[in-house]
């Protein structure tokens, strides 16, 4: 009988790119696209600057086989250093895709180390280069499901995403069955067990903890590359987690993550959705509200409920992102950081804001994220939105063009639109079979603000 780990590595290993379904790898390269998308723009942000700033004096390499280029940076770390410093820069930008049933995020250490590990294969193919991402989602996901199915606490994402990573790196690598066995384990042994809600109520740059997973992940792929043994990875291999498995190659997780129309924690789009949703119904402009309610489930009635000092605090914020979405209509990266953090319009509007927790909402949780909302006017008109699921997921997709705006949104401002334009069809032209990954490559790595 085939344990699950075998199928896991026949998967990883050997399944061709040309056995990827359409439809994955179309949204491969959407996510590819969305990510870098969130990555550029938190290029200039504190925390990113911090995360390449310690992985230049941290994390360097003298091995030339074990480094890489850090991306929209240009300096050269290890292979860890520069997965680690994309991952946080990302993670800090609350912008990027998540899977709802583990609660977290795959995308965010998934692209980084595609781009590492690619830095050592420039016969990389664009159908291998989304193989490699499918696989990085499909692995990570079902690690974040098997990990939150058998333990208590809720942990971050760089919990289990480290292995996505791993499978990655043995398949753009040219592991043995063995090697990535022991990586896994590894990865899986040392990735960051950190407890998300301590984050949630006390915001900080530590995020989803996904900066640590890209670094565990490709550390102990090249640990295992080396000889290196871990114990094997239970939340591969353990008897009850098998059910997690069974439908790897089947069932395609890659095709079910969401994408996020606001820099804001998940936890707090239903909410925005639904004051976009009245507003834009009812004509109204945020003069006219009185009073809005918000009901919610329990994690988003926890997130941080004051006016935020630091752009990880805003992005924790439930009230601070209704506000803003009531006043300007949209949240953009302005909004979160900067100037945008004192804004009076958006502090007045914040103390007409109630949050409470709702258990009809709560029932739903994982799986969707509800809200519903209540907004009242001055002169005494009451809305009511009723029950919303936050859009971006396979329920409420957001359409590929729309995917793409934000693309040019987040992106262009800090690259120029011409360099936007060349990545976006270079991310697209991967599908095509003859297409080669170094034509997107060779637009990731100049700092410069120039076009191209």
């Amino acid at each position: 009988m085939t344990s699950t780990f075998e199928r896991a590595a026949e998967f990883i290993l050997n399944r061709p790119a040309d056995q990827m379904p359409a439809h994955a790898q179309e949204a491969a390269a959407l996510m590819l696209l969305d990510t870098l998308g969130v990555l550029i723009a938190a290029g200039p942000m504190q925390a990113g600057v911090i995360a390449r700033e310690t992985a230049a004096a941290l994390y360097a390499s003298t091995d030339p086989s074990c480094s890489a280029r850090m991306l929209f940076d240009g300096r050269r770390v290890s292979l860890a250093g520069a997965a680690y410093a994309a991952a946080t820069q990302t993670d800090n930008l609350d912008a990027h895709d998540g899977f709802n049933p583990t609660k977290g995020h795959i995308g965010v250490v998934v692209i980084p180390a595609l781009a590492a590990l690619a830095e050592h294969r420039p016969d990389l193919t664009g159908p291998e280069a989304l193989a490699a991402v499918i696989t990085g989602y499909e692995i990570a996901g079902r690690a974040g499901l098997a990990l939150h199915a058998t333990v208590s606490d809720y942990h971050t994402s760089g919990a289990w995403n480290a292995l996505g990573v791993v499978a990655m790196a043995a398949r753009l690598r040219g592991f043995t069955s063995d090697q990535l066995r022991q990586a896994l384990g590894i990865a899986e042994y040392h990735g960051p067990r950190s407890q998300m809600m301590r984050e949630i109520a006390n915001p900080t740059m530590l995020h989803d903890g996904s900066g640590w997973g890209a670094l565990v992940g490709m550390s102990a792929a090249i640990l295992a590359e080396r000889g290196f043994t871990g114990a094997p990875a239970i939340t591969l291999e353990e008897d009850r987690v098998a059910p997690y498995w069974t439908d790897l190659g089947q069932d395609w997780q890659m095709c079910q993550q969401y994408v996020k129309p606001y820099p804001i924690c998940r936890w707090a789009h239903a909410a925005i959705d639904g004051v976009r949703q009245v507003m834009r119904q009812h004509d109204l402009t945020h003069p006219m509200i009185e009073r809005i309610e918000v009901k919610s489930f329990h994690q988003a009635a926890c997130l941080f409920p004051g006016l935020p000092e630091t752009t990880s605090q805003a992005q924790y914020s439930l009230p601070f992102a209704v506000a803003v979405q009531a006043v300007y209509g949209r949240i953009g990266v302005e909004h979160i950081s900067g100037a945008g953090l004192s804004d009076p319009l958006v502090a007045d509007v914040v103390e007409r804001i109630e949050v409470s927790e709702c258990d009809r909402h709560n029932a739903r949780f994982p799986q969707g994220r509800w809200a519903d909302v209540r907004v009242t006017t001055k002169d005494g008109q009451v809305f009511e939105s009723g029950d919303i699921n936050a859009r971006g997921g396979p329920d409420v997709p957001m359409s590929r063009q729309e995917i793409v705006d934000k693309f040019h949104e987040f992106a262009a401002p800090f690259i120029g639109e011409n360099r936007a334009a060349k990545i976006e069809a270079a991310v697209f032209g991967l599908v095509q079979p003859d297409a080669r990954y170094s034509t997107l490559a060779d637009l990731l790595f100049d700092p410069s603000e120039a076009d191209m």
